[in-house]
């Protein structure tokens, strides 16, 4: 897919995303709406995963750490055929299989997460059986930057260099807020990138609204023996301008007008971006 396919294609995403949560009365809106580029760009670019071949000892693995934001996840695995778009109606309702938080019941899934700091561990091991089995996917793991506060991450973070795991991603959805407010008074977790090259990773910073630069990041061969992690920028509440930058909307649920404003901006969106590739 081109950049702007992918573009057009997140404000769809992001549309469904805000339906679901409207409709499931529960959600981590915010948050779902920053790392959107970032699954966009990871099932529609680079993971070498399908329904067809998720059973496959060889597939490249995905594990959402930060699973909370499990609502764009499931929209993007629906998009891609994992299961039926119309099972999205069913979430947060009594009896169903699509909860709060990543499950293996959902084909697609690799691992239950949600609590916060568990899935870059998890991704080490994965990554490290890669390794001792002489096979050559990679593994990939999404992070909040709330979540940098849990010790198991910066000790995955030793494991991974000590193992010389250079299949393993690990990308921030680096959006600066968490439930409480700014990370940075909450518990500051700066400098990130010195911080990560002296655990012995390879850092690259991009932002993560543009597919250009993911792209590049996610693909460019990493420093031989060094796991790469991505410091992707992004915007809390992306593509609704009254949810940007705003740590209320960490887990808040639009309500009908609320929804009426946010599908008006993302219309927009998509407006301009036609306009401008009709432009000579």
């Amino acid at each position: 897919m081109t950049d702007r396919e992918l573009q057009l294609k997140a404000i769809a995403l992001r549309r469904a995303l805000l339906r679901l949560i409207f409709n499931a009365g529960a959600g981590h809106t915010g948050g779902g709406l920053s790392c959107i580029d970032i699954l966009n760009a990871l099932y529609n670019r680079i993971l070498n995963v399908s329904p067809e071949s998720f059973g496959d000892p060889l597939r490249d693995r995905y594990v959402q750490s930060k699973g909370h934001a499990v609502e764009a996840l499931y929209v993007v695995l629906a998009d891609r055929g994992f299961f039926p778009v119309s099972d999205l109606d069913s979430v947060g309702h009594y009896g169903s299989r699509y909860v709060g938080h990543p499950t293996r019941h959902i084909l697609g899934i690799e691992m239950n997460t949600g609590a916060l700091g568990h899935g870059l561990s998890i991704c080490v091991g994965m990554a490290l059986a890669a390794k001792m089995d002489g096979a050559q996917y990679r593994v990939f793991a999404l992070l909040g930057d709330g979540e940098l506060a849990e010790g198991s991450n910066w000790e995955a973070a030793l494991a991974a260099a000590h193992y010389r795991l250079d299949n393993l991603v690990a990308i921030l959805d680096h959006n600066k807020l968490q439930i409480t407010g700014p990370t940075r008074e909450i518990m500051c977790n700066e400098p990130l990138e010195d911080k990560w090259r002296a655990f012995g990773w390879t850092v690259r910073c991009v932002n993560g609204h543009d597919y250009a630069e993911l792209t590049r990041a996610l693909t460019d061969a990493p420093a031989p023996g060094q796991p790469t992690f991505i410091v992707a920028n992004t915007i809390k509440g992306k593509g609704v301008r009254f949810m940007e930058h705003v740590s209320k909307w960490h887990h808040g649920v639009p309500s009908e007008l609320e929804l009426s404003q946010a599908m008006t901006d993302l219309d927009a969106e998509e407006a301009q971006l036609r306009s401008d590739a009709s432009v000579p």
